[in-house]
């Protein structure tokens, strides 16, 4: 493939953009490559300003369920856009999107609709500590809630991929009010409320993780954390940013049978524009402003076209008879087929699959803690990235996310997918 056209336009960017990039993966740094520039995209597939097509299993990670510019949200931002863009008031779209979160999500019977995932993570945090009156959190390795100074403690997505667990710029005392546990291991949250019984405020986790790669909750891990939190006094958050929608209607929490006190949401819930939405029990958020005293703001909070977008895409989801079931089958064909080319090439190489989320983590045994996914090899992963975007599949430039399959990703994609995908894993036992 000729990339031409994306490298300059990479260093054009780098001469105004902090790494040529607005997010750190993007960069495509930590596979030593240069990134493509995208110009469209539809359906499944991507192409970037060189011309070149590819089958997109990032989905602009994670929201593009329905697959790229659908036509039914394309329509209603359209009949939304002709009325105006933002008018800093409210809308009657809002609380139409609240009702309809409010009737997916099991545990939601109240929202605020924020600007992004990071916005409602650190605003769920906020509101569990003036809630609680308690000042410590929870969170566990590898798992990645955003950008916030709470969560960049032993973080995943892009702080693992660059190597940048902990970010200057986070205070000590900040990092002090952040405890950290490891995923899939209960006993290291247990002894974290048995050291401060009376000061943490929430515990909060990805209930399956998708920012170290995809990592199921072992049983009785999600069981044991509920009863902690209960037996001590704390919220349980569930950072369902990359899983809400993503696994069943309800997200993972509905998958897995579990109510969560708070419930932080983002991507699917803007169909493609920047959105995201923080709700749980009606008792708690009430305490934020102007109905509390835990304050919370933003100007573009439930801007008409992002709530038009997610309306359309949630609204789509929920009428679609067999959505999930349909979604599953397809990202099952390309599990099972990944798997066939592990076995028959005798690969070190795992593949970890809920629903339609999935990561090839190239190590041995199995991948269930934090501690397994450090132990991959990274050097092989950016080997079979490159592979496959030269064979026109478009995988995230990181070991340590999650693909996706959407409902627009055919048979066809699939097959060819694995045919690129079996020639690229061969050769890398070469």
């Amino acid at each position: 493939m000729i990339h031409d056209k994306s490298i300059t336009a990479f260093r054009d960017a780098q001469k105004v953009l902090p790494g040529g990039v607005n997010s750190p993966v993007r960069s495509f740094k930590n596979i030593d490559r240069q990134p493509v520039f995208i110009e469209s995209a539809k359906g499944s597939k991507i192409r970037d300003v060189d011309g070149n097509e590819y089958i997109d299993y990032v989905g602009s990670w994670g929201p593009m369920i329905l697959g790229h510019a659908h036509p039914d949200v394309l329509g209603s931002l359209q009949d939304t856009l002709v009325k105006g863009t933002s008018f800093g008031a409210p809308t009657e779209l809002e609380t139409q999107m609240a009702e309809l979160v409010i009737d997916m999500v099991p545990s939601v019977e109240m929202v605020r609709m924020v600007n992004s995932g990071t916005e409602a993570t650190m605003s769920a945090i906020r509101l569990a500590r003036g809630y609680t009156g308690r000042n410590k959190i929870i969170k566990f390795e590898g798992c990645y809630h955003g950008h916030g100074d709470s969560f960049l403690i032993q973080a995943g997505s892009g702080a693992l991929t660059l190597g940048l667990p902990d970010s200057p710029g986070v205070t000590q005392s900040t990092a002090n009010d952040t405890l950290t546990a490891r995923f899939n291991q209960p006993d290291s949250v247990q002894a974290l409320f048995e050291a401060n019984p009376h000061d943490i405020a929430a515990v909060i986790l990805e209930p399956v993780a998708g920012n170290m790669g995809v990592i199921a909750p072992v049983p009785g891990f999600l069981e044991t954390i509920r009863s902690l939190c209960d037996h001590y006094g704390a919220l349980l958050i569930f950072d369902e940013v990359m899983t809400g929608f993503r696994l069943a209607k309800g997200g993972a929490q509905e998958l897995f049978g579990f109510k969560p006190d708070l419930t932080t949401l983002g991507k699917i819930i803007g169909g493609g524009l920047p959105v995201g939405a923080y709700g749980g029990r009606k008792e708690i958020m009430e305490h934020i402003a102007p109905s509390g005293p835990i304050y919370q703001a933003g100007t573009l909070s439930g801007n008409p076209l992002a709530m038009s977008a997610g309306y359309a895409t949630l609204q789509l989801i929920r009428n679609t008879p067999d959505f999930y079931g349909k979604l599953e089958a397809k990202s099952a064909r390309l599990e099972s087929g990944l798997q066939e080319a592990i076995d028959s090439l005798k690969l070190n190489a795992v593949i970890n699959r809920v629903g339609s989320m999935f990561t090839l983590f190239f190590t041995h045994g199995t991948v269930q803690t934090f501690g397994d996914v450090t132990r991959c090899n990274t050097a092989t992963f950016a080997r079979f990235f490159k592979l496959s975007l030269d064979a026109g599949i478009y995988l995230a430039p990181s070991q340590f996310e999650a693909g996706f399959v959407s409902a627009a990703h055919s048979e066809e994609d699939i097959k060819q997918t694995l045919a690129a995908s079996y020639q690229a894993l061969d050769q890398l036992r070469g």
